[in-house]
């Protein structure tokens, strides 16, 4: 499928993989997943000019992920697949809807790549003024392809977002997975991360906003964006602000697969909307710009949690939720 000239906006890095979630009878349903695969299309139907880095499989499953993604409107920079087959994961979910998993990741498609590869195809797309990674791509054994890229793409004056979204099942070393990951954090201009990600970081405090604050005082980003389940969402920044939004009506929850990732295209759709700077957050900040990109970001994620599966929802959906929904803001 040829792929239009268009002025690319955000690179993602990391996994692309096949979500086989456990039905009730037992039966695995294969689904196209993978955090920032999720991201990489929420992005897209969010119109955010996307452009995905790491290669596909000319595997089955691989030219699912990638037809999904081209209808979608995503820019792939490896547009020709790879032999490597396709990475998977066995997905089951809990009784309140929240899901674990078990990764097939060695010699896999979306990791034949390397930090030279990633840079170039960044250098190649002038207009570029974000990056995102996070989940897989915080392993680390893959250290040696997303240090260098983070490290270079904050050095070109980039906006370096990294979701902090853990994942201990796949991890055999806690201790050094927790260690990688603030490794990684330390290139973040943006930082987006859970209640549950700062309990396997042992992230210690009396509450979500202070362990959040505690995490955010180990980094040099100018902003974090913090998930808290039905309690919403909060945006701490370096000069100390914090502010709060959530969702003021209960919503019927079917299962929170991919709802974070939906919760940061949301924000990254607002950033750009409202053009903030890479170091925003530095210095005081608008509220009502803090809105904006919570507002965005919690009407997003809600609406994938509202269907089974990671469904990311277009711009006009979200607009709508935002419109029509009722959220709370608060500082």
């Amino acid at each position: 499928m040829a792929q239009k000239s268009i002025d690319l906006q955000v690179a993602t890095a990391g996994e692309a993989l096949i979500d086989l979630i456990r039905e009730p009878d037992g039966r695995l349903k294969p689904c196209l997943g993978g955090a920032v695969y999720n991201l990489t299309r929420a992005l897209a139907r969010q119109e955010v000019q996307t452009l995905y880095l790491n290669p596909l499989s000319k595997d089955r499953f691989g030219r699912e992920l990638s037809a999904a993604m081209l209808q979608d409107g995503v820019r792939l920079a490896v547009p020709e697949p790879v032999l490597q087959v396709t990475s998977l994961a066995v997905v089951g979910v809990n009784d309140q809807g929240h899901p674990d998993y078990a990764f097939y990741r060695e010699g896999v498609a979306d990791r034949a790549i390397t930090a030279q590869q990633m840079n170039a195809a960044c250098e190649a797309a002038e207009t570029l003024s974000i990056v995102c990674t996070g989940a897989l791509a915080l392993s680390p054994d893959d250290a040696d392809t997303y240090l260098p890229w983070l490290a270079a793409q904050r050095q070109s004056g980039r906006t370096v977002i990294v979701d902090a979204n853990l994942r201990p099942s796949v991890m055999p070393n806690m201790t050094r997975y927790r260690s990688h990951v603030l490794t990684a954090l330390q290139f973040a201009d943006v930082i987006k991360v859970s209640d549950e990600d700062l309990d396997n970081l042992n992230i210690e405090g009396s509450s979500d906003v202070e362990r959040a604050g505690a995490l955010f005082a180990q980094t040099p980003a100018h902003f974090v964006a913090l998930t808290r389940g039905a309690q919403g969402a909060a945006l701490l920044t370096r000069q100390g602000q914090v502010f709060y939004a959530r969702e003021t009506a209960a919503v019927q929850v079917v299962d929170t697969v991919g709802a974070g990732d939906c919760f940061l295209a949301g924000m990254v759709a607002s950033m750009l909307e409202q053009g903030l700077a890479a170091d925003w957050g530095a210095e005081l900040v608008e509220p009502s710009q803090a809105q904006a990109l919570l507002f965005n970001a919690i009407a997003s994620a809600t609406l994938c949690v509202m269907q089974r599966g990671a469904v990311p929802p277009s711009r006009a959906q979200v607009q709508a939720r935002v419109a029509t929904a009722g959220l709370e803001f608060r500082a």
